[in-house]
């Protein structure tokens, strides 16, 4: 199985996310919000789902929903929820997971909710995740205000010197610290930085920069600053803008930013949140989804163009963290609710995984 258990996973029964909401020590002292962990049941529905949060005023700003009391069913059944989880929370325990987000986990509020929670249970539980973002939207939408076109060549934003100040405006001071605000609030404690930050990464341009203009490519990682935050037991939370050797800022792919700081990590999991299933046998069939497979496999489907237009430099990327040293590489669906628990917590994983 992909994770090596073959237990139903207990993440499986939610259908609504796990509302986490974990305040710090010092915060417990001054509100007195004692932390409870529930399990909910919708009104139509007989699955359930599990809340950790604590009890604060503050809490509907997560729009939670009211408490009910438990029966002693609800009492079982959390306990036996909590057992289950027991084998995933082993075998990643310690381990680094590096997330890429994107495309419409970071447009919808519900998506961007539920990215967030993830990663706190996941903290939590004592996995050490590393959060990559870009900003498209977000960008699009200044640029417009300002009156500056858009442009995209090969998928990639033509950057001049006016639109990479608006890069590093989004990315770096609204996108990157909008990220950082909703996990400590959500009761991790999360960092932002920039491939500037600790000298975190170093660009250098991309082979086609005179069309591109400040569009680059990772040259090098150095994970010092990273490896200070995830032994704290922080979140990094990443924007995919550094600077080359002379101090030009370029706009780099956040997919290849995870892809390098994982493998620089000595990640054991990479996974790219996209806005397709995963890796289709056939474009045209959502129901052909290859779950598992490994570099070879992949490299073939490439090479007989079932995979094409913007899933290739995300294989490519993926194919070159595993090469590396990540031991696996995933695509999965961004668009569904806690796909990120389901990959990590679960045999049947939310989309594909690449092996080596």
């Amino acid at each position: 199985g992909r994770n090596s258990h073959r237990q139903i996973s207990p993440f499986l029964l939610f259908t609504g996310p796990p509302f986490i909401s974990l305040p710090n020590k010092d915060k417990i002292k001054s509100r007195n919000p004692k932390p409870q962990l529930q399990i909910l049941q919708t009104p139509n529905s007989r699955r359930l789902r599990l809340s950790i949060r604590a009890s604060s005023p503050s809490s509907t700003a997560l729009n939670d929903p009211p408490l009910p009391s438990l029966t002693n069913s609800d009492l079982q059944l959390r306990v036996r929820i909590l057992s289950e989880s027991l084998p995933y929370i082993q075998k990643f325990r310690g381990k680094t997971i590096v997330v890429k987000y994107g495309g419409a986990a970071m447009k919808s509020a519900e998506l961007k909710a539920s990215v967030v929670r993830d990663l706190v249970l996941l903290s939590c539980v004592g996995l050490r995740p590393v959060l990559v973002h870009g900003g498209g939207p977000e960008i699009n939408v200044l640029l417009n205000q300002l009156n500056i076109p858009a442009q995209f060549r090969d998928g990639l934003r033509v950057t001049d010197a006016r639109t990479m100040e608006v890069v590093s405006m989004v990315l770096v001071g609204k996108v990157n610290k909008d990220l950082v605000s909703r996990i400590n609030y959500a009761g991790a404690t999360a960092v932002g930085l920039s491939g500037m930050d600790g000298r975190l990464l170093v660009a250098r341009p991309s082979p086609n920069a005179a069309q591109l203009g400040f569009v680059g490519e990772v040259a090098r990682v150095d994970p010092t600053v990273l490896q200070t935050i995830v032994d704290n037991g922080s979140i990094p939370v990443i924007a995919s803008v550094a600077a080359d050797e002379y101090g030009q800022p370029y706009n780099i792919n956040a997919d290849t930013v995870a892809g390098e700081v994982a493998a620089a990590l000595g990640g054991e999991k990479l996974i790219l949140l996209t806005d397709v299933a995963g890796i289709l046998r056939n474009r045209e069939d959502p129901g052909s989804l290859v779950k598992e497979i490994d570099i070879k496999g992949v490299k073939k489907m490439v090479e007989e163009g079932k995979v094409g237009g913007g899933m290739i430099p995300k294989v490519n990327c993926c194919i070159r963290s595993l090469a590396q040293g990540v031991t696996t590489a995933s695509i999965i669906d961004g668009r569904v609710e806690h796909s990120l628990l389901h990959e990590i917590m679960t045999d049947e994983g939310a989309g594909t995984m690449i092996t080596s």
